[in-house]
């Protein structure tokens, strides 16, 4: 019985491995097959893990405003306000963490100026460069738009 049990861990273990004797680099192995499968999946996918990601410069869609997401940090920092310059350097987003179901969503808090306190904020990727913030206060809700940038001007 032992006997019969190491023969099919071998025959697993070869057709897992590279070294499969019957494969010997033919095109046609059942394990070159799914390496290359994996591989097509992996370079397609790649793009959009990295485009949902909110790291990096964002410009307000309407205001001279603009915002560096550190993702790693948690945060998000003014960088330039022309209307607010007395805002820059003050962190408005913190607390920032994905979603753990839903892709291109995360959950923070975003600094409230009239209200001069944090208040909970849903970050959303609808396009790899268009962020939206939507903050609730009871029942009111508010939805700001922004646009990934390269630089600062």
């Amino acid at each position: 019985m032992r006997n019969e049990e190491d023969t099919q861990t071998m025959k697993c273990n070869l057709w897992l491995t590279a070294s499969h004797p019957h494969c010997s680099g033919h095109a046609g192995c059942p394990l070159m097959m799914i390496r290359r499968a994996l591989l097509l999946c992996a370079l397609l996918f790649t793009p959009v893990a990295f485009s949902a990601d909110v790291s990096g410069i964002w410009k307000h869609a309407q205001n001279p405003a603009w915002i560096e997401i550190r993702l790693e940090e948690g945060s998000g920092t003014v960088v330039r306000n022309d209307k607010f310059p007395d805002r820059v350097g003050r962190k408005i987003l913190k607390d920032l963490e994905a979603d753990k179901s839903e892709q291109g969503l995360w959950h923070g808090l975003i600094y409230a100026e009239k209200l001069g306190e944090y208040k909970d904020v849903e970050v959303s990727l609808p396009e790899a460069d268009r962020m939206l913030f939507t903050g609730k206060v009871g029942f009111l809700s508010r939805t700001v738009e922004w646009v990934r940038v390269d630089k600062i001007p």
